[in-house]
């Protein structure tokens, strides 16, 4: 299905819900900016490739909806309260308190140091800023605040300084993750908050009284305690985003309990439902087993280097299988994603036209962009986009400059930098050159004003102006 906007036509972007378990098209709620939110990292130990494979995918999505001129806003958590599994009586270890054991450090100076070293492999491996990064820590008040509303409609219920969230007030819970309260009983839940004064087992915690000696521990009108890990991600995403927003991402290992009981949490608090679409995605698994600390099976995207790779390689390997499916995480791959990024920018070095190259809706360019734009649009089907743009490279019918704006143009979804070289290579135009020589000539008679007016007029042409002893420089801007 297309649409037409200034004469080009645009893919309308396709999304799989695990909700309704369909694919559905992307409608922003209020008609104009598509609003999303993905459940980011718990900030207590170094990200590892599995966990970039995750929040790649609202990265590619934001990515995909821009291209087909469509607003986004993308919101990620940053949690630096953990929350271990086994944490089940009042005194469970935090996971924020057993990094401080290990590193000395206090809790936020950890969840510091972890935060900015996921935000540098992120940016490695192209995963551009989402609109705001919101810290668990500084969301309290909101946290407290929806539990007591969830307490005052008669969906949660406190005990002894811990409130719980009762299942059965809201009759679809299980909906998403398929699991029944029967089962729950049998003490399926993941996170094992074993009480013997619960209502129900099934039953989980919106807020926890802190035991002894525990760190990250606030007031509430419950005494001193902390937020279940749930009600995190409830708050800070409708705080940001409002009561009904469009997509919900996170893997698949969060779909229960965590996705389940945010939904339950957040629709009874607010009367209806909340987001539009769930998207979970599949696992990166190293010998058949996933990828996680507990595994010891894990790899940094710092380690990419070390094995002369570009950490920009392992998002292009991640293009060769469909987000929703596991997949095997290869050396071997990944160096053959790595010898055919060097190629592809090698080839943009060679293709690279004097002038920007446009063409016609009839023309043999605008066909393959089309194609390239449908993959993306067809729930970020990336293996068939990458098939388009190998295609496109072997084409001896398709004009070299045209070769070089479509990979430019796909570049804003693929995230690969192709025109890396391309910029190392690049030369000013005569008249660049000409209000270079200009813009020296004033600096040198101290016409600072002239020289400010002249640098605003190469700004205006996409360059970054820089001053050296040599005299003015330029290069296009990144």
């Amino acid at each position: 299905m297309v649409r037409r906007s200034l004469g080009r036509i645009l893919s309308i972007v396709r999304l799989y819900n695990s909700l309704n378990r369909h694919v559905e098209e992307v409608k922003p709620a209020d008609g104009r900016t598509v609003r999303m939110y993905s459940c980011g990292p718990t900030v207590y130990r170094y990200a590892h490739l599995g966990n970039m494979r995750t929040f790649m995918r609202g990265d590619l999505i934001r990515r995909g909806l821009r291209l087909e001129g469509q607003d986004v806003l993308w919101i990620m958590n940053i949690t630096d309260v953990g929350h271990m599994t086994d944490d089940t009586t009042d005194a469970g270890i935090d996971r924020m308190e057993l990094a401080q054991a290990d590193e000395g450090l206090e809790p936020l100076q950890i969840a510091e140091k972890y935060t900015s070293a996921f935000l540098e492999d992120a940016d490695a491996v192209g995963i551009e800023r989402p609109d705001a990064l919101p810290k668990a820590t500084e969301h309290i008040a909101e946290m407290i605040e929806l539990t007591q509303r969830l307490i005052e409609t008669g969906h949660a219920y406190e005990i002894d300084g811990n409130v719980y969230f009762d299942v059965h007030s809201f009759p679809e819970y299980g909906r998403l993750s398929g699991n029944t309260l029967t089962e729950l009983r049998a003490g399926h839940r993941r996170d094992l908050e074993i009480d013997p004064n619960k209502r129900d087992p099934a039953d989980f915690a919106l807020w926890k009284r802190a035991g002894p000696g525990r760190a990250m521990k606030w007031r509430s009108p419950w005494g001193e305690g902390f937020p279940g890990w749930h009600v995190e991600c409830s708050a800070m995403s409708m705080k940001y985003l409002g009561d009904r927003f469009d997509i919900h991402t996170g893997g698949n290992d969060l779909k229960f309990p965590h996705h389940e009981d945010e939904i339950a949490q957040s629709e009874c608090a607010v009367g209806h439902s909340v987001v539009g679409i769930w998207v979970h995605g599949g696992f990166l698994q190293q010998s058949g087993q996933k990828m996680a600390k507990s595994a010891r099976n894990i790899t940094r995207v710092t380690e990419l280097p070390e094995h002369g790779i570009d950490p920009l390689a392992f998002r292009l390997v991640l293009f060769g299988t469909r987000y929703r499916s596991e997949m095997e995480f290869d050396w071997s791959a990944l160096e053959a994603a790595n010898s055919r990024l060097t190629t592809l920018r090698h080839r943009m070095v060679e293709w690279q036209p004097a002038e920007p190259h446009a063409w016609g809706p009839a023309d043999l360019a605008a066909d393959v962009d089309r194609r390239f734009r449908d993959a993306i649009a067809d729930d970020l089907d990336l293996p068939a986009a990458v098939v388009v743009l190998n295609e496109a490279v072997a084409d001896a019918d398709l004009d070299p400059g045209h070769k070089y704006a479509l990979l430019s143009s796909w570049d804003r979804v693929l995230g690969l930098d192709l025109e890396r070289l391309a910029r190392e290579h690049w030369e000013p135009t005569q008249e660049m050159r000409d209000l270079i020589a200009r813009r020296d000539e004033a600096r040198r008679a101290k016409d600072f004003s002239a020289a400010d007016r002249l640098r605003d007029e190469l700004s205006a042409m996409g360059l970054e102006v820089m001053d050296t002893p040599e005299g003015t420089r330029v290069r296009p801007r990144a």
